[in-house]
């Protein structure tokens, strides 16, 4: 067995193994070297620079003992798959399903949530999408305070886990994407810092010290994360990675992180014979983020869309606080829906700026939008979720609109349960002041701040789901709703067709109700508590929220606060006006 570590800056490294202290030999551009041949699967070792340690490896594959003990020897050739017959999956088209390990069921394991995968096959998503999985402090944690990135939370069920989960998903029909944080590294158990220039020295976010991805040594940092998702695509047999806050990634460089890593996974993807997919959190409406690299873009598949969610929420819910109150306005809903973000370099109130670029040319499958997702629901104070009666709306809209949509667990039964912030930090201070802190990141959001403490076990606990909420007649009639939404994109061409120039809105904001063409299709939703008679006439009736519904000559008579989708002929007219209730 060779260890090999970068320690640029150390004049003498050691590897603590086996009993003993054992001096490496310094190699090329401040990689270290040592060879214990008796080394193997599952041992333990750490490393000793300058007299200082013991560390444990920053390419730590294993954790058995959490983020303070030593880290193990894994060998990925052991693990015995049975997805070879897997071609992968295309994001073009698809669904995702996101959900927390932890929280997903009571266990909070890998191997209890592939107990749940016929629930996600009935429900037709193509794809889960797992929050953070890197060891973290303590027992619970959202995922986004890891470190020792290239290791699986040992609480989850450790790398074993995680491939028998991926392996599970890929028979099941379901393809795997990751969530992983390379914008910065949790404050509690992060030991790169003795190895080298991992960091820039100044505050990239409110989460932590920027990672040094274009200063002096910044090289090898840079192979530290494109290894990183490299490990997950190849040896995870991963789907694709989400990228945390990639606003977050400070890099001047004249070719940026994120178009090398987009490159060396696009190789990847025709070594492997599978599409690999990437996902970029980004809050900076930048069209050049998910442009082709031989098009000057940086490559990334897709990204996230606030712009769709926050359009969704306000339609729904009413609600017009902090970033909301930019999507207060009418028309912004139409707006999204047809041009893909509302700010494309208007002015947003919320930032006092302007922000955004047009996404002209761009097809909405690069977008993926939600309704719901940890974020949005976990920022609340409360971590309250939207009612049953927003969630039809709001699904309805979503799965029927021209971009990649995306779940967050419990959402297609309308759980009654909260997703709350929580965490498990050791050190005192951090634990004590982890509210505090939550409290003042949240400052300006137009909320009154009154949440759990995120470090009490019953925040954590709250936030399970309750499977149990599927024998309420309720929430299973919603589970068939969505049920019939999704089946229904599959089903229909016309509402997975990308192109957002097809999409044509008709909305009346003093009437609150708004149409949606996609081809011959046409969504109708009334978003007001009066009964409306909308367009389209003499359509034929596929899906309603509601069961009054009736399709006319003279249009569809909705109930207020219902959605139906309808088809009519090619040669009808989409124009009428809505006739008085």
């Amino acid at each position: 067995m060779i260890f090999e570590v970068w320690a640029p800056k150390a004049t003498a490294v050691e590897v603590d193994v086996l009993d003993g202290r054992r001096p490496m030999s310094q190699g090329e551009r401040g990689w270290w070297w040592a060879e214990v041949a008796e080394a193997g699967h599952g041992t333990r070792y750490a490393f000793v620079l300058d007299g200082g340690g013991p560390y444990p490896d920053p390419r730590s594959r294993r954790q058995p003992e959490g983020v303070f003990g030593p880290s193990a020897v894994y060998e990925h050739d052991r693990f015995t798959w049975s997805d070879h017959d897997w071609k992968g999956r295309d994001l073009r088209g698809s669904v995702i399903y996101e959900l927390h390990v932890g929280t997903f069921t009571g266990e909070g394991t890998f191997a209890a949530a592939i107990e749940r995968l016929e629930h996600l096959v009935e429900l037709c998503v193509d794809f889960v999408e797992i929050m953070p999985v890197a060891p973290v402090p303590g027992g619970r944690n959202w995922g986004y305070d890891g470190v020792d990135l290239y290791a699986v939370n040992e609480t989850y069920g450790g790398p074993d886990g995680l491939k028998s989960f991926v392996d599970a998903c890929h028979r099941a029909g379901i393809g795997v994407i990751l969530d992983v944080v390379y914008n910065h590294l949790g404050p509690s158990g992060n030991f790169l810092h003795p190895f080298g220039p991992y960091f820039s020295g100044f505050a990239g976010s409110y989460w932590g010290e920027a990672v040094n991805l274009d200063g002096p040594g910044s090289d090898e940092v840079r192979r530290y994360f494109v290894g990183n998702a490299v490990q997950w695509l190849r040896d995870y047999h991963i789907d694709g990675l989400r990228l945390d806050a990639v606003h977050a990634l400070h890099d001047r460089r004249a070719r940026h992180l994120l178009a090398e890593l987009s490159e060396e996974v696009d190789a990847l993807a025709c070594s492997l014979g599978r599409p690999l997919s990437l996902i970029a959190e980004s809050d900076l409406n930048d069209p050049r983020m998910v442009r082709p690299l031989e098009a000057g873009g940086l490559g990334m598949t897709a990204q996230w869309n606030d712009d769709v969610h926050h359009a969704l929420h306000t339609a729904v819910s009413g609600e017009s606080h902090g970033y909301y109150e930019d999507f207060a306005d009418p028309s912004a809903l139409a707006r999204v829906l047809t041009r893909g973000v509302l700010h494309d370099g208007g002015y947003s109130s919320f930032r006092d700026r302007a922000h955004g670029q047009p996404f002209t040319g761009v097809p909405g499958h690069r977008l993926v939008a939600c309704l719901q997702n940890h974020d949005q629901i976990g920022n609340r104070p409360g971590g309250d979720r939207l009612p049953v009666s927003a969630l039809r709306l709001g699904a309805g809209l979503l799965l029927t609109s021209p971009f990649t949509p995306m779940l967050f667990m419990g959402e297609e039964w309308g759980a009654g349960t909260p997703f709350l912030f929580f965490s498990d930090h050791v050190e005192p201070e951090l634990r004590e002041s982890e509210g505090t802190r939550r409290e003042r990141e949240f400052d300006g959001f137009g909320y009154a701040w009154d949440a759990p403490n995120p470090s009490d076990e019953e925040a954590f606990l709250r936030s399970k789901l309750d499977w149990s909420e599927l024998k309420e007649e309720e929430n299973w009639s919603l589970l068939c709703w969505y049920r019939d939404l999704i089946a229904l994109r599959k089903a229909l061409p016309e509402l997975s067709d990308p192109r957002l120039d097809r999409v044509r809105v008709e909305a009346d904001p003093e009437g609150r109700w708004l149409v949606m063409w996609r081809g011959t299709v046409c969504v109708s939703v009334n978003f007001s508590p009066e009964t409306l008679t909308l367009p389209p006439a003499g359509a034929t009736l596929l899906l309603a929220s509601d069961d009054p519904v009736a399709a006319g000559p003279d249009g569809l008579r909705l109930p207020g606060q219902t959605l139906a989708i309808t088809r009519t002929l090619p040669d009808r007219s989409p124009s009428a006006s809505p006739l008085a209730p």
